[in-house]
């Protein structure tokens, strides 16, 4: 299988600026010869008009002018001209003395097919030879003359390949430094991106969270999203073990419920199976609630208001089988129409976690109310046990932290209490019961 080379950013970048420049390079010297040959020939045109008495001398000694002309007479020295006289339709009517010699005969027809385009003008007469040629309109003693004044080519075209040559050569070092600064610029300018991958592997090895803020503004979206995307990640890791963790805490009250149901002798065998049932019902929809919450999150979870009384009631029955020894004496201030703001689950979590807190931890009493008025749900939890301590008021809501070390728990149930009351945007506190243990206040907006 042949071997598939790899894409790269750099080298991407460097053929498609390397290109640009050449091109723009070329086209750059290309206009500098072009304009380079155009002022040569204009300059050369210039000069000739410089030299039109030595032109003129010429015609003269042609018997192509008028003897009495006075400015000639000063042009003592003439200058020998490749030179044609040409007619208004570019026919040759006159032949200087060196264009003779040449046999250039037919040079004002060669111009007259490329006068059209632009200088300079290069024709091949029928010497073979190629020739410059410069057209002069003079008018000398009262009669107008197209006279084309002819210069060898090979001179001039040395001269232009040799200034070409430069600067090609300079446009060579130009690309050289160009290359130079190109790789500088990307080595400089993808040092970013070789940051961010050297940190993303920091990350999936577990030496780092996130992304470091010290990227150019180019990168900071790009950042900030991947930071945005591992913290999602990393909450929904967290919520994964979160719900895990609160699943195995309310299962295993419920585990315990039906132990205490199967060693009650006093139950029949329909009871026992009926409450037992019940107790595995629980279980499933705590099973389904949790893995919802696992992937929407606590807030994905709200639904409309619930009766209050009947998850009492049934929280009640399973606490008095599971602590049956304690014969805990229970007081429900709670009325029948008292509505929870929330979804059933979340009661289900809050009142259980609240209550098999009170339940383990009082001395033989628990009392429960709960009203609804003013816009605000108050449900009251408090018990005649140790109560809190108001240093670890605070902690205790939070996971793994207990507040009584030698009582059996992980530290969950609170924390759920805490999570799901502030889903809601309510507060939980713990204060001083009348009992002498501790009481947990719940406020949530209705």
């Amino acid at each position: 299988m042949p071997l598939k080379m790899k894409k790269r950013l750099m080298a991407r970048m460097f053929f498609t600026s390397l290109t640009i420049i050449a091109l723009v390079g070329l086209g750059l010297a290309v206009l500098i010869n072009v304009l380079h040959e155009q002022n040569a020939y204009n300059e050369e045109t210039a000069e000739l008009i410089a030299e039109i008495p030595s032109v003129a001398a010429e015609l003269r000694e042609s018997k192509q002018l008028p003897p009495n002309v006075d400015w000639l007479e000063r042009n003592r020295l003439p200058k020998r001209y490749v030179m044609a006289a040409c007619g208004p339709d570019f026919s040759q009517l006159w032949t200087s003395a060196k264009a003779t010699e040449l046999k250039l005969f037919d040079a004002c027809e060669k111009f007259d097919e490329i006068r059209s385009d632009s200088p300079p003008y290069f024709i091949e007469p029928a010497g073979g030879k190629g020739y410059y040629a410069y057209l002069l309109a003079v008018e000398l003693g009262g009669k107008k003359y197209s006279l084309l004044v002819m210069k060898d080519a090979a001179k001039i075209q040395q001269e232009n390949r040799e200034f070409s040559e430069r600067t090609y050569w300079r446009l060579a070092l130009v690309m050289g430094a160009a290359f130079i600064l190109l790789a500088s610029a990307g080595y400089w300018g993808l040092r970013p991106l070789v940051t961010m991958r050297n940190e993303l592997l920091a990350i999936n090895q577990g030496k780092s969270s996130e992304l470091s803020a010290d990227y150019p503004t180019e990168l900071e979206g790009v950042s900030a999203a991947l930071n945005q995307l591992l913290r999602q990640a990393s909450d929904q890791q967290q919520r994964v073990e979160h719900s895990m963790n609160d699943l195995a805490h309310s299962l295993k009250t419920r585990l315990a419920a039906v132990h205490a149901i199967t060693d009650d002798k006093s139950l029949s065998r329909e009871e026992a199976n009926d409450r037992i049932m019940a107790q595995i019902g629980q279980m499933d929809q705590l099973v389904k609630y949790q893995l919802k919450r696992a992937t929407m999150g606590r807030k994905g979870l709200k639904q409309e208001a619930v009766l209050l009384t009947p998850m009492l009631s049934q929280i009640t029955m399973m606490l008095d089988k599971v602590y049956r020894e304690k014969q805990v004496k229970l007081t429900s201030c709670v009325s029948e129409d008292v509505m929870f703001p929330g979804g059933q689950e979340d009661l289900m979590e809050l009142l259980g976690n609240l209550m098999e807190n009170a339940y383990r931890l009082c001395i033989s009493e628990v009392r429960v109310s709960a009203v609804s008025r003013d816009g605000q749900f108050e449900l009251v939890v408090e018990d005649d046990g140790p109560g809190i301590e108001e240093s670890l008021r605070d902690k205790v809501l939070q996971r793994g932290v207990r507040a009584d070390s030698r009582s059996p728990g992980q530290g969950i149930g609170l924390a759920v209490c805490d999570e799901i009351v502030s889903s809601y945007q309510g507060t939980l506190t713990i204060e001083n019961s009348v009992l002498e243990g501790a009481l947990f206040r719940v406020r949530l907006p209705v």
